[in-house]
């Protein structure tokens, strides 16, 4: 299960150089998948959580912001508990239900309903209040239309998207949720569990479900077309705790998605190994985020 509340670093002291070269050189490895890294339609985004409070984060093209279909729904979740403090909205099991069918099926309708209640440029707000879309930075993650697209619609101004995110964005999503940063530690709690127990096998979670719980997965993904997404916080026993984020503009998108997990898995079980040897020494520089 997640972590306590403050037992880890602030994200923007997590980077690590050692865990960044180890990131590049095995993506690398794969000519198809550095092909599209170079070209800008592949990122990735990990963060070690297994070694509390030396958290560790890599990233390839992670100011990179891409069309991520429904993963950016984290950002109704998010502006539905922030309005839920805020008196805005009651907490109730039928408002809990609607945000389960938005995150765990990726109900549309669900989404929409969601919007619609707490209204787009709340949302926006919110995501900028809390540093999650920085223009000058890349942008992050952004959602400014209903699912499918409605009469409203606010695109972020740099690419003119209307569902995005970038790697680094959602990396710190999950790792300030994880921390009790966002809201309070108790609602902090809630869009984990609401973001638990996936409902959707594919990408990701194919592969983890075959060996991991699914009360230990907190997970979200989206695609359409030739553009694919997931995300998730896996919190499992030993070395297995990490965020993981990625998305891919190719046909083989899915497929992609589903290799990138053991690859993910195997650089972190050596990289765990050797930052936790007594020879081996860490200076993480900072992110910039």
């Amino acid at each position: 299960m997640p972590l306590q509340a403050g037992q880890y670093r602030p994200f923007a002291e997590t980077a690590d150089e050692g865990l960044q070269s180890a990131l590049e050189r095995t993506l690398d490895k794969n000519k198809a998948w550095h092909a599209l890294i170079e070209q800008g339609k592949m990122a990735v985004g990990v963060v070690d959580l297994s070694t509390p409070p030396n958290s560790r984060f890599a990233s390839v093209n992670g100011w990179t912001m891409m069309y991520a279909a429904s993963m950016p729904k984290i950002a109704i979740l998010l502006a539905a508990y922030q309005s839920v403090q805020d008196g805005m909205l009651q907490d109730s099991p039928e408002l809990h239900e609607w945000l389960v069918r938005m995150i765990r099926r990726s109900n549309n309708p669900a989404a929409s309903y969601m919007i619609d209640l707490i209204g787009l440029k709340r949302i926006g707000d919110l995501l900028q209040w809390y540093n999650f879309y920085i223009p000058d930075q890349g942008g992050g993650i952004w959602l400014g239309a209903r699912y499918p697209l409605g009469i409203e619609r606010y695109p972020e101004p740099l690419k003119g998207l209307y569902h995005a995110a970038t790697v680094v964005q959602i990396c710190r999503f999950y790792y300030m949720l994880e921390n009790g940063e966002i809201i309070s530690p108790e609602r902090s709690r809630q869009m984990l569990e609401v973001l638990s127990r996936p409902g959707l096998h594919d990408k990701f979670v194919s592969v983890l479900e075959k060996h991991i719980s699914p009360d230990r997965l907190f997970r979200k993904s989206g695609d359409w077309d030739i553009s694919y997404s997931d995300s998730v916080l896996v919190c499992d026993n030993g070395w297995r705790k990490y965020i993981l984020a990625a998305m891919i503009e190719d046909k083989n998108g899915e497929r992609i998605l589903r290799d990138l997990v053991p690859v993910i898995e195997g650089l972190l079980k050596t990289s765990h190994i050797k930052a936790n040897s007594p020879q081996q020494t860490n200076a993480p520089p900072s992110p910039g985020s």
